[in-house]
Order: structure tokens, then sequence, then C-alpha cells
């Protein structure tokens, strides 16, 4: 597998050319009036470029380019057909979430990309070996499996990502640490050689950091433009091929790590804890919506970056709090892989109650409660 140093030039290329075309993508959305409308569910004021996912597909293509063309990542890409099918799940993926950003599409219609996006994954194997639950023996899954269990992965991360894009520099923050968490979890296992080799668990993780990295100048509040659903898709599909290839092929006869610790021996809970935000977000949304009897997805404000607002946050501090709840799960989950020691989490402990008290305490907050207001 190529070095540490070899992964951070390759998000180094998606960082800068995705920051370098983001502003080119802008003038081009709004010469051709391609912009996303205020309405009763956003926080904007004024219509605002709506495809940025452009500017990040082509930071990803370019560090693809590039890692195709150095020797050192040969071993990845000799005689292997998963790079042609992570570019053909791309493809779909950003052109269906194009076409919902400048023209609108019906619901079943993007997840009909997305099911064909996760059959092109499952044509070219990109896919897990093993579904790891804690505690029970490994499970190799058989191949009547593993297109379902492809698509509902891939279904599950999309929607999540795509659900919590709501507030600028939320969901590129969000995806960057996570997906920066992920990229050191998979190099570690990768140097105790426990992955399956080749891997593109790795790669995937450091470029979507990269792209993350490059949009966040123009997206962070306040914004000049925003991913749309084309970037926001293209993330969940980069955390579901990284997450997927990773955590779906760590050795399951490898003897037990750091004392036989939870999360190594579920490497599939790995992902889910680091993506913590939105996959909570995604399950009230669902939970939310079944008991108003409403259709999934129908829009409504209930989302964690909503009630945050509601709370008396500003827009700023929202994603900031979001940011914050991301990076203590991901540490939380990592430090006993990465430190090779004995976990102590009382650093975590106190991290999150620090933000809980800084969330309901915050004079903001207590200005609202006094002023009588909902929250």
């Amino acid at each position: 597998m190529p070095a540490t140093g070899d992964y951070l030039i390759i998000g180094a290329v998606a960082a800068v050319v995705t920051f370098a075309v983001t502003p080119l993508v802008s003038r081009l959305a709004r010469a051709r009036g391609w912009l996303y409308y205020p309405n009763e569910r956003t926080v904007h004021t004024a219509p605002m470029p709506a495809i940025g996912g452009l500017a990040m597909f082509i930071g990803f293509i370019a560090a693809f380019t590039v890692a195709r063309l150095l020797d050192r990542f040969d071993p990845l890409f000799a005689r292997n057909s998963e790079p042609r099918g992570i570019i053909a799940a791309a493809v779909v993926i950003v052109a269906v979430g194009l076409w919902d950003d400048v023209k609108g599409s019906a619901p079943p219609a993007k997840v009909t990309a997305i099911v064909i996006a996760g059959l092109a994954l499952v044509q070219f194997g990109v896919t897990m070996y093993y579904f790891r639950i804690p505690f029970v023996e490994t499970p190799l899954l058989s191949d009547d499996w593993v297109p379902l269990i492809t698509v509902l992965w891939l279904l599950g991360m999309t929607q999540a990502i795509n659900l919590i894009d709501g507030l600028d520099g939320l969901a590129a923050g969000i995806v960057a640490i996570a997906a920066g968490a992920f990229f050191l979890y998979s190099v570690k296992l990768s140097d105790l050689a426990l992955l399956t080799p080749p891997n593109f668990g790795p790669l995937v993780a450091i470029m979507a950091v990269g792209m993350c990295v490059g949009f966040l100048p123009h997206n962070f509040n306040p914004a000049r433009i925003i991913m749309g659903d084309s970037g926001a898709l293209l993330l969940g599909l980069m955390m579901a091929v990284s997450t997927s290839v990773v955590g779906g092929r760590a050795d399951p006869n490898a003897q037990a790590y750091l004392g036989q610790t939870y999360f190594f021996l579920a490497p599939l809970i790995i992902p889910l804890m680091i993506l913590g935000v939105p996959i909570l977000d995604l399950v009230f949304a669902v939970v939310r919506r079944a008991s108003r009897r409403q259709a999934l997805d129908v829009a409504d404000k209930g989302h964690l970056h909503h009630r945050l607002m509601n709370l008396g946050h500003g827009h700023r501090r929202s994603v900031l709090i979001l940011w914050a709840w991301t990076a203590v799960l991901s540490g939380f989950v990592l430090y006993p892989v990465l430190t090779e020691r004995n976990p102590s989490y009382l650093p975590f402990g106190m991290a999150a109650i620090g933000i809980v008290l800084f969330t309901v305490l915050h004079p903001s907050v207590r200005r609202r409660r006094r002023n009588g207001e909902a929250v």
C-alpha cells in the first residue's frame, strides 16, 4: 500500500483543484441561472449558486487522475476493476444530483439513480467481503446478499449527508472531519496488514477530505455557493465506498486488537459512530415523518441544525457545535485503535459534557428563554 505521505499528496490535489474551480463553477451557475432560491426552509436570503458539487467532482477526477499517474499507486490500480466502478458510480450520482439542482427531480428518480450507482459498484467489485456484527461470528457475504447490502449502505450514507446539508459549511465540515478520522483508521489497519489488498478505502477517504477542505472557504457562512444534491450525494458515495471496503474487508481471522476492543471486533461500527451526527439526524427524520404519517421526502425544519438555531444559536455557532460533536465521536472510537494503549475515555466524556453545557447554557439561549421565546 502507498505511504501516508503519498495519500496526503492526493488529498492536497483534491483540495487545491476544488478550491480553484469553485469560483468558476459559481460564475457558470449565475450566468445560466442555476440558483437555489430562498424558501421557508432555507436560512439564505438571496439566491445562491446551487451546483457546488460540480467543483467537488472536478477535484475528485483530478485527484483520481494524479493517483493513477503516480507509480506508487500502481498496486491499487493494476489489474483492478474497482477504479472503473468508483468512477461510474460517481458519474451517475453527480449527474442526477446536478439535474436535481438545476431542474428539480422527484425523490424516486434520485433513489433509482443511487440504486444504479450501487449496482455499478457491485458490477466492478467495490463491495464488502464480510458483514461484521459485534460479538457475533463474522459472516462471509454470499453473492446473493452483496448487491442488497451495497445498495442499502450507499442509500443510507447518501441520505444522511444530504439531510444534514442544511447550513453553510455543515456537511462539508462534518465529512472532512469524519473522512479524515476514517483515513487514519484505515491507514492503521493497513500498517498492521489487516486489510485485504488492494484497498481503495484510504485513497477515497483522503480525496473526500481534500474536496471538503477546498470547498469550505467558499461555503462557510456567509456562503458564496452551496454544494447542492450533486455535492452531498457525491460525498455520501465516497463515505460509503471508503467505509465499506475498509470495514467490510478487515481480516476476520486477526487476533483481537487492543484487548479485544469492541470497535475493532466490529469495524463497521467505526463509520457509524464517526458519522453519528448525520446518521442520528437521518434516524430522527425517519421517525419524525413516520409518526406524522408523512412521506420520507417531505421537507421540514426539525433537523438538528434547525433545532440548534431555534434554541438561539446563530448560523456559524450551530455549525461549529455539530462539527465539535463529530470530532468528539471520531476521537472516542479511534482512541483505542490509534494509541495502542489501554483506553481512557475521561477526556472525551468531559468534552461531551462541555459541548452540552455550551449548547444549553450559552447566553443567547438563556436570553431567548428570558424573553419567553419558543425553544
